[in-house]
C-alpha cells in the first residue's frame, strides 16, 4: 500500500489515555490518513517513547507525531526518529537535551492542578476536584469520563530524562491553551518560541483536542500538507511490517 498523506502518530499525556484524541482522529481518518494513538504506561519516558517508535512500525512513512502535555516530552524524543517529518505539539512540554519535564516546568509558576493531586501506591492520581483545572471547559459528563479514564504516572516520571530534541531539526507546529491551568500559558508560548513553531492560540483548558477539537484538527491538517508539499512526487517510503511480524 502507499500513500500520498502523512501518517498521523498520537501520544498523550499523564491523567488522559489514548481516547482524549477521539475527536480529531475521526476527521483524520477521513481525509485518509493513517492514524495511531499510542496507549503510554507512563512508567517511563522511554518506555512511553520506545511505544511510539514501535506505533511508527505501523503505519506508512512519513509521518507527523503529535503529542499533548507530557506527551510533547515523548515526541520530542522519539520524533529524532527517520520516519517522523514533522511535529505537533498540543498544550506539551518540549524538553531540550539537558532538561526534564520537571525541570521544563520548574523555570514557571505551579499551577493550581498540582493542589489537586495524590500520591498513592507510587503513582500520582489526579484527585475528582482536580478535573475543573484540566478540563474545565467540558461538560460535567465529559469530564468526568476524562477523569475516569486517566492513567497515572509514576512518582519521578517528571524527572526521568531521555535525550533527543526533535524539534531542533523537524518542523514544527503548536497549539497554546490560553486558559491552561495544568501547563502554565507561559510555558507554551516558551516552548513554541523556541522550536519556532508555528503557532495557534486556542481560547481553551488543558485539552483543547476536545474542547476545541476542529481548531486542532485544523493545524494538524496544516503540517500534513506542509509535510505533503515538502514530499513532492516522491512515493513515500513503506514501512508497514507484513501480518505477524
Amino acid at each position: 500500500m502507499s500513500t500520498s498523506k502523512p501518517s498521523i502518530v498520537f501520544a498523550h499525556g499523564l491523567w488522559a489515555d489514548g481516547s482524549c484524541y477521539s475527536k480529531v482522529i475521526p476527521a483524520l481518518q477521513a481525509e485518509g490518513h493513517e492514524v495511531i494513538s499510542t496507549q503510554n504506561s507512563l512508567d517511563s519516558v522511554k518506555g512511553d517513547v520506545d511505544a511510539v517508535k514501535r506505533a511508527l512500525g505501523r503505519v506508512s512513512s512519513p509521518a507527523i507525531l503529535v503529542g499533548h502535555s507530557y506527551g510533547g516530552t515523548v515526541i520530542t524524543a522519539a520524533g529524532t526518529d527517520d520516519r517522523v517529518a514533522a511535529l505537533v505539539y498540543i498544550a506539551a512540554l518540549a524538553p531540550d537535551d539537558d532538561e526534564t519535564s520537571q525541570s521544563h516546568l520548574d523555570k514557571f509558576p505551579k499551577t493550581d492542578i498540582f493542589s489537586h493531586l495524590e500520591i498513592a501506591d507510587g503513582r500520582i492520581w489526579m484527585l475528582p476536584d482536580g478535573i475543573e483545572y484540566f478540563a474545565g471547559d467540558l461538560s460535567e459528563s465529559e469530564q468526568k469520563l476524562v477523569w475516569a479514564a486517566q492513567g497515572a504516572p509514576v512518582v519521578d516520571l517528571l524527572n526521568q530524562k531521555v535525550k533527543g530534541a526533535a524539534w531542533k531539526t523537524k518542523p514544527s507546529w503548536y497549539v497554546v491553551a490560553k486558559n491552561d491551568r495544568t501547563v502554565p500559558p507561559e510555558l507554551e508560548r516558551f516552548c513554541a518560541k523556541r522550536m519556532k513553531a508555528t503557532t495557534t492560540e486556542l481560547e481553551s483548558s488543558h485539552v483543547p483536542m476536545l474542547s476545541k477539537p476542529s481548531a486542532v484538527i485544523d493545524v494538524i491538517k496544516a503540517a500534513a500538507s506542509s509535510v505533503r508539499a515538502g514530499l513532492g512526487t516522491a512515493t513515500p517510503q513503506e514501512r508497514r511490517p507484513s501480518p505477524g511480524r
